[in-house]
C-alpha cells in the first residue's frame, strides 16, 4: 500500500531507552520505516493522535503543556471579550469554553507527576480569581464556595465513569481488565500484578496507565456506588461522594496534606465513614 509521505508520521517507543547502543549514528538506521523504495519514513519524536500529543518516550508533559497553553489563551479571549465578572457567567464561560480544553481524552493521559498537575490546575486557579469578590481568596476555600472539583479530582471521575462503563458493557474493554464480585464490598476490579522481567521505568509507565490507575479508583468508591446499574443515578451519587471529602490539589506555592487522591483519602481514618467505615 502506498503511504503519502506528506501526511503520514512515525514514531517509535523502543523498549530499553537506556541502552548504550541507541546513541551510536548507525543504529537510527534500523527505526526508519520504508514504505516504498522512494519514500522513507524518519521516526518523529511527539505526533498528534486524535487531538492527542504522544510522545516517543510515553510522557505526558508536552500533551499537558500545550493544552494547559491554549487553556489560558481560550480564558485571556473570553475575558477580554466578555466584562461581567459575575459567578454564573463567568462560571457557564469557564465550563463551556476552557475547561473542556483541559480534559479531552484525559483517562488516557492522567498525570501523576506534581508539576504536570500543578500546570494543569493553574488554568482553574487563575480563571476562578477573576470572579468578582474572590481574588483574595485561597483556591482551596474558593472550590467550595463554587462548589466546584479540581481538576484533578474530575479527571478521577472521568476514569471511574469509564470504568462502570467497562464494568456495564457500554464501551468496548480493549484492555481486557477483569471484575469480580464479593459479597461484602460489590464489584470490584482486578489489578494486574507486577511484571518482574520490566525496567523500573517501564514498570512505572505501566503503573501510571488507565490499566492500573482505573481498577485501582474504581476499588476505592465504596459498595453503595459500584452495584448501581443506572448511569444518571452513578453520575449522580459518585459526584455527591467526590464532593464529600476535601478537596485540595497540588498548587504552586502551598504543600497539600497528600497527594489530594482518592486513593490517599481513602486511607484517612478520620473519613472512613464515608466509605461505610470499611477500607479494602
Amino acid at each position: 500500500m502506498a503511504l503519502h509521505k506528506d501526511k503520514f508520521e512515525y514514531i517509535c517507543h523502543r523498549f530499553n531507552r537506556g541502552h548504550d547502543l541507541s546513541i551510536l549514528p548507525f543504529v537510527s538506521e534500523l527505526y526508519k520505516y520504508s514504505v516504498s523504495d522512494k519514500i522513507t519514513l524518519e521516526p518523529v519524536q511527539q505526533l498528534r493522535d486524535l487531538g492527542v500529543l504522544v510522545s516517543s518516550n510515553l510522557s505526558w508533559s508536552p500533551h499537558i503543556a500545550a493544552i494547559a497553553n491554549k487553556a489560558r489563551q481560550k480564558a485571556s479571549w473570553v475575558l477580554s471579550v466578555f466584562h461581567t465578572r459575575s459567578t454564573g457567567i463567568m462560571l457557564t464561560l469557564y465550563k463551556s469554553m476552557v475547561r473542556s480544553l483541559v480534559e479531552y481524552c484525559c483517562p488516557l493521559w492522567h498525570p501523576t507527576l506534581i508539576r504536570d498537575i500543578q500546570e494543569l490546575e493553574s488554568v482553574q486557579k487563575t480563571f476562578t480569581a477573576r470572579i468578582a469578590g474572590l481574588r483574595d481568596m485561597h483556591y482551596w476555600d474558593r472550590l467550595v464556595h463554587l462548589s466546584l472539583m479540581s481538576l484533578q479530582r474530575r479527571r478521577e471521575r472521568f476514569i471511574i465513569l469509564h470504568m462502570w462503563k467497562i464494568l456495564n458493557q457500554k464501551t468496548s474493554n480493549d484492555l481486557d481488565i477483569q471484575f469480580v464480585s464479593r459479597p461484602r464490598f460489590g464489584n470490584l476490579a482486578v489489578i494486574p500484578s507486577k511484571r518482574p522481567s520490566s525496567s523500573a521505568a517501564n514498570q512505572s509507565l505501566y503503573d501510571n496507565s488507565f490499566a492500573i490507575q482505573g481498577p485501582k479508583l474504581w476499588n476505592a468508591i465504596p459498595y453503595h456506588l459500584n452495584v448501581i446499574n443506572d448511569i444518571e443515578q452513578f453520575k449522580d451519587q459518585l459526584t455527591k461522594f467526590m464532593l464529600s471529602f476535601p478537596d485540595q490539589p497540588p498548587i504552586r506555592g502551598y504543600t497539600p496534606p497528600n497527594s489530594n487522591s482518592l486513593l490517599c483519602w481513602r486511607m484517612e481514618r478520620g473519613l472512613s465513614s464515608l466509605w461505610g467505615g470499611q477500607r479494602s
